[in-house]
This record gives structure tokens, C-alpha cells and sequence, in this order.
């Protein structure tokens, strides 16, 4: 529970909420309520998450209030005992069982007579109790409370059937529906269970070294402490985040990144909880408990986002508020009118009347939208996209114009070196033992990148003698004898006087976006160095793929100088640029783009972009794997530093978008063409539903389907 001034934050577990019918019934009791300030609804986990003034409003005010539209919540999120029993868990499947079972009885029983039986009426009435346990009280608490939900239209639909005799009609109804059901609850498990298959990704105990003695102690991974030393095999998952102080291996971090080549761990390099261990044994200092880490983080915002409503999932809420009263006062209209005023039969209207109750159940309707979903964001958790809910999905399929930033998006975001140009009779190998040499001991990130590129040459640094540093400028040292130095280009001009030629040249490269160190000695220039930030490997690809996409527009951003910016976006692709731009002209320059465009995406690392990000319609950070801060700032955030992922995510979310479009066209199609079927009296009851229940089958597994996307 968390507290601000005087709001409380409180979850509830609701026992009946298990579609989008109940949270219209609890959003309509509660959203007006003195004292609530946000209501959110999770059907996955059948949690209600309210933040309200406990001055206006208690828990136990909550659950009472609940209580009166004949739900149960209790405070906490997780159901009580109770709800956990068999019959909680498989009373619906066994009911819907035996309705099924029963009717089938009944059916055969009275197949050759031309009346119904004792015994034949006494089956059908079992079928019908079975079929009507879980239906028939929901049917009437929304009688109580004067709402016109799906439960209460099967409900008088049945009744009717009952008092026109048609046994067989009433229970093939309440069959049916229970089949409908039983369906939805299926979809919403398999849902969870995926959602849970994230969560079983991290084991439930660790290895860990005991600091007194040494030994290894087999230990639950909730009590496994900051600091604590673990020990990982080769084959087996990592239980925590933390820094690798032992040990060399490669690690699988699909899991999280859903990037599929293993990544090479020594000594300070950084694990994720989750990921596996391939071929060696590791020794990790934990820096994050299990509810901090990465992965743990990633499922919760999986979870939270099933909160946030899309804007398909708002119109179908308020189109069904009014679809089912509409259908209904319809229904009523063809009960009366057509006997009333053109002497019609009753009977034969009554039932026509009842075939349209059936037929408008908005079942298949409000259902496909939030598995469509749910089934989306996990799919999208599992390639290592997190999406914080469904409207940031829906916004993705609309993107017209991207924004990216430069450093650590469009490049890597730490120099490279890129060329080697020796003077005055010295080789490249000597200019790179001599700047190897100075470079040792500067914790630079010019100098790493030298020392790197030393390393992958095989180059051993000279040893350097009366090391000293010139504070942003450069550093000098004795090298065999002999005085050297190495620096900056203007580092260069204080120590000689520097030729027009080299001049000439470094300007050239300095012009080109490059950083130009120099090495040389008290008389001349052993030669030039040129280190620049280099693009991500498929960078011009990804970037045609985008524009394939149909994004009209995309601009790289950045505060580098003009011609830097220049040089990176012609090797990207990119045909726009804007340079030298502070956090603020970028903010504006999004918010010129959106105007332009209509909706864009910002691009960048989560943290410095973060005012850019959240002036877009939709905020992507790249590579936020293990960076709360990234995490927390972007609607979308990449867990690997692969944009590729941005491509798919829009492939992703379009496809998800057509999905609802046809599962909304085909339920509500197929219910207009029952409607005009009935009209002429074409359609029976159990036809109806029959259609109804095979719309909700179809819409379902169609939408379930984006569970499989890789």
C-alpha cells in the first residue's frame, strides 16, 4: 500500500471479475463515488486497483459497496482460501460438463416421442440447473441493479423458451452459454499462464557462499542478500542481477532481451536474473534483491499494463452500454408490435423476440479486444519489448514520423578508432605502442578505445616512465629514454609548432566528426589517431525497413556539431538531421514533428531524451535491460540495443490492431445477419447461440494467435 498526503492506494481481489461486463458493473458503482480518485482493473488476475481519500472512503467501504452488486472482493489482490478450492477452480467445467451431459440425455430420451416425458422433462430441468449455477445468480443481482448485462439477457431468453415449451431450446440455450463461458475463462488462463511462464524464468534458489566459512549454501532466492557472493554452473538460470567478480562464460539473454546470440561475461560485467549460464562457472555479487530485479520488473509492468485501457477496449465498453439496452428495448419491439398492431401470432414473435435476446449477447464482442491484447503485450515481453499497456500498443500501429537521437540509439555510443596515420618514417605499429603506452592509466574513454584497439591488434603497450596527466588536455611520459607525449589537436600546438600539411589534415577529420589524437616527442609528430562513434552494425537497413513501414518522416536529433551530425546520418540512411540541440530544442523539435505529422515516436536512452519522450505519442528507450531509469521514463522500452525492434514493434502492433478490427467486423456482422435471419423467421434459439458461442471460439483463438509471434 503506498501513501501520498491523503491518498491510499489499495488492491482488491474481485471473485467474479473475470471479463469486461463485471468491470462496466464496478467502473459504474464506483468511478463516482465520494473519495475515489483512479480505478484500474487487472482481469488477468482479477485485481481492482483503487486510489482513494480514506477520509471519504475505507477498504472495508469498498468491499461493502462490492458486496451490494453481489461480488466479493477482499483487500490484498490475491484470493482468499476459499477461492482456491477444487470446486472454485473446476466447479464451472463440471457444471457446463453435466449440462451438456444431461441434455444430451434428455435429447435421446424423447428423440422418438411426441410428447415429452416425465423423465425426459426431469433431464432437461437437470441440464438446465447445471447450465444456469454460475449464470443465473449473476442474471439477477443485474436485475437488482437494473443492468442489462449478457447474463441476464440468456437468462430471460432461457425462461421464455421454458414457458413456450421448448424444453430442449431452453437447455441447448443455457448449454451453450455455459460453453461460451467456460471459453472465455480458458482464454483468460492461458493469458496468465504465459504471464506466469515469465515469471518462472528465475529460479527459486540460489547458491550461495557463506562469507565466515566459505561453503555453499543452497538458499530461497528472496532471502539472498545485497552483497552476497552465488555461484552459477554452466546450464544453469542465473537467480539474481548482479556483477560478475569470477569467472568467464557466455550467457543466453533471450529470456530478457530476446536477443538469441549469447553475450560474453568476465570479470565486472553485469547479469540479469533469468538468463542462463552456457559454459562456465560464474561467480556473481548480487546487486539487486529479487523484487528489483530486471526481470522482475519486466513482469510487473506486463501485468500493470493489462490496467491501462486502449482506446478499441473504451469504444467497445461504451458501445456495449448502449448495444445491450438497445437490443433488448429491439427485442421487446418485435415481442409486441407485430402481434399489437398487424394481429400477428404472439407465440411465433415472442420467440422471434427471444432469438434476438440471444443473438445480441455482446459476448464475443467485449471479449476479443482484451485478449487481443494481453496476448500482445506478452508476445511482446517475450521478444524483449515491454509495452506499458495497451493505448502506448494501439499508438504504435499509428506511428507516421520517428525521432531519434544519436548517441547510444543510432550509434554505440562510445568511440572507436578509425584510423591509424603514422608520420615521419614511424610505422602504425610504433604510433600504437607509444599511445598504448601513455593511454594505460587514463580512465578516458578516448583512451580505453585506443588500449581496445591495441588489444585486438595484439600490441603490448611500451612501458611508460615519469607518468604525467595535463588535465583535459593530454599526458607525457619517458619511452625508452625519450620524452612523449599525447593529447588533444590543440594539445598539439602547445608542444611544437605544427606543420600547414598536418593542420590541413586533422581539420579535415575534426570536420568529418572525428576526434584527432596526436602522438609525438620535444621535435615532431609520430602521427594522428582518429576515433569517432561509430554506427550500429544494420543500421541503413533498419532504416529502409521503417520507411517501407509507411513512416513517413525520420529525423535523427542530437547536440553534436553540424557536420558530425551530417557525416552519421548520411552512413544511417537518414535524410533529416537537426544538430547542436539542447534537451529543450529537442522537446520542441517533437512537438514540431507531431504537429507536421500527427503522431511520432521519440527514440533514445530513457534518461537524457526523457522531456523529448514524453512530449511524443510514443517513448522508446533503447537497451533499458538492467536501467530503472529508462525503464520508468518510456511508454515502450527495448530490453537489448537493437532497433530492429522497433520495426517489428510496429509490425507487431499493426497486426494486433487488424486482429481487433476483425474480431469486432465479425462478431458484429455475424449478429446483423442473425437479426435479419430471425426477421424472417429463418433463425432458432440454439442456432443463435450456437453462432454466438462459435463467434466467441473463433474471436478468441484468432486473438490468441499473437501469443506465437516470435
Amino acid at each position: 500500500m503506498e501513501k501520498t498526503q491523503n491518498r491510499q492506494r489499495h488492491e482488491f481481489y474481485i471473485r467474479e471479475l473475470d471479463c469486461a461486463e463485471e468491470i462496466l458493473q464496478l467502473r459504474k458503482l464506483l468511478e463516482k463515488h465520494p473519495g475515489i480518485e483512479e480505478l484500474d482493473f487487472d482481469v488477468l488476475n482479477a485485481r481492482m486497483i483503487v486510489v482513494c481519500d480514506p477520509i471519504d472512503l475505507t477498504p472495508a467501504g469498498i468491499v461493502r459497496l462490492v458486496q451490494t452488486i453481489g461480488m466479493h472482493a477482499s483487500l490484498g489482490g490475491q484470493p482468499p482460501e476459499e477461492d482456491q478450492s477444487w470446486w472454485m477452480r473446476q466447479g464451472r467445467s463440471l457444471t457446463t460438463f453435466l449440462s451438456g451431459l444431461f441434455l444430451l440425455a434428455g435429447f435421446g430420451s424423447s428423440y422418438t416421442e411426441s410428447e415429452l416425458s416425465v423423465f425426459s422433462i426431469a433431464l432437461y430441468g437437470i441440464s438446465l440447473v447445471c447450465g444456469g449455477w454460475f449464470v443465473v445468480p449473476k442474471a439477477w443481482t443485474a436485475l437488482r441493479g437494473f443492468r442489462a448485462d449478457m447474463n441476464l439477457l440468456m437468462t430471460v431468453a432461457v425462461f421464455g423458451a421454458m414457458l413456450l415449451g421448448e424444453l430442449f431450446e431452453a437447455a441447448m440455450v443455457i448449454f451453450l452459454f455455459s460453453i461460451a463461458l467456460l471459453l472465455e475463462h480458458w482464454s483468460i488462463g492461458r493469458a496468465r499462464r504465459a504471464i506466469a511462464r515469465l515469471m518462472e524464468l528465475s529460479p527459486n534458489t540460489a547458491r550461495c557462499r557463506d562469507s565466515a566459512t566459505g561453503e555453499l549454501i543452497e538458499q530461497p532466492v528472496e532471502s539472498v542478500a545485497l552483497g552476497s557472493v552465488i555461484l552459477v554452473h554452466p546450464g544453469e538460470k542465473i537467480p539474481l542481477d548482479g556483477r560478475v567478480i569470477s569467472g568467464i562464460s557466455s550467457v543466453n539473454e533471450a529470456p530478457i532481451s530476446g536477443e538469441s546470440v549469447p553475450v560474453t561475461k568476465e570479470t565486472g560485467a553485469n547479469v540479469f536474473a533469468g538468463t542462463i549460464n552456457e559454459d562456465g562457472v560464474l561467480e556473481i555479487e548480487v546487486t539487486a534483491e529479487l523484487q528489483e530485479t530486471a526481470l522482475s520488473q519486466m513482469i510487473h509492468l506486463v501485468q500493470e499494463a493489462q490496467s491501462g485501457r486502449s482506446p478499441s477496449e473504451q469504444w467497445i465498453e461504451q458501445f456495449a452500454r448502449v448495444y445491450t439496452p438497445s437490443m433488448m428495448a429491439f427485442s421487446l419491439f418485435l415481442m409486441l408490435i407485430p402481434p399489437l398492431a398487424f394481429q400477428a401470432s404472439w407465440g411465433e414473435w415472442f420467440y422471434r423476440g427471444l432469438v434476438v435476446l440471444v443473438v445480441s449477447c455482446p459476448c464475443a464482442l467485449v471479449i476479443s479486444t482484451p485478449v487481443s491484447i494481453v496476448s500482445a503485450l506478452t508476445a511482446a515481453a517475450r521478444n524483449g519489448v515491454l509495452i506499458k499497456g495497451g493505448r502506448f500498443l494501439e499508438a504504435a500501429a499509428k506511428i507516421k514520423s520517428i525521432a531519434l537521437d544519436k548517441t547510444g540509439t543510432i550509434t554505440s555510443g562510445r568511440p572507436v578508432v578509425q584510423q591509424l596515420i603514422a608520420l615521419n618514417g614511424h610505422s602504425e605499429r610504433d604510433l600504437l605502442e607509444r599511445a598504448a603506452g601513455l593511454e594505460q592509466p587514463s580512465s578516458h574513454p578516448l583512451a580505453q578505445a585506443i588500449m581496445r584497439y591495441a588489444e585486438d591488434q595484439e600490441i603490448q603497450p611500451k612501458e611508460v616512465d615519469e607518468y604525467k596527466v595535463f588535465s583535459g588536455m593530454g599526458a607525457e611520459g619517458i619511452i625508452d629514454g625519450e620524452l612523449f607525449w599525447i593529447g588533444s589537436h590543440r594539445f598539439l600546438h602547445d608542444r611544437i609548432e605544427e606543420p600547414e600539411d598536418l593542420h590541413r589534415l586533422a581539420v579535415s577529420l575534426e570536420d568529418a566528426g572525428h576526434s584527432v589524437v596526436a602522438v609525438g616527442n620535444a621535435d615532431y609528430v609520430l602521427g594522428l589517431i582518429s576515433l569517432a562513434d561509430e554506427i550500429r552494425e544494420g543500421i541503413p537497413e533498419i532504416i529502409h525497413n521503417l520507411k517501407s513501414q509507411g513512416i513517413d518522416h525520420i529525423e535523427m536529433l542530437t547536440g553534436d556539431n553540424e557536420e558530425t551530425a551530417k557525416m552519421i546520418s548520411e552512413l544511417a540512411g537518414i535524410e533529416h538531421f537537426s544538430a547542436e540541440l539542447l534537451p529543450e530544442e529537442k522537446l520542441r523539435k517533437v512537438e514540431l514533428l507531431r504537429k507536421e505529422f500527427h503522431s511520432v515516436a521519440m527514440i533514445g536512452d530513457g534518461v537524457n531524451d526523457a522531456p523529448a519522450m514524453a512530449a511524443s505519442d510514443l517513448g522508446i528507450a533503447m537497451g533499458a535491460i538492467g536501467t530503472d531509469t529508462a525503464i520508468e521514463t518510456a511508454d515502450v522500452a527495448l530490453m537489448s540495443d537493437d532497433l530492429t525492434k522497433v520495426a517489428w514493434l510496429i509490425s507487431h502492433a499493426r497486426r494486433t490492431l487488424a486482429i481487433i478490427r476483425q474480431n469486432t467486423a465479425f462478431a458484429l456482422g455475424l449478429k446483423a445477419i442473425f437479426v435479419i435471419l430471425t426477421l424472417f423467421g429463418k433463425a432458432t434459439l440454439w442456432m443463435a447461440i450456437a453462432a454466438d458461442t462459435g463467434a466467441s471460439l473463433l474471436v478468441i483463438f484468432n486473438a490468441l494467435r499473437l501469443l506465437r509471434i516470435r
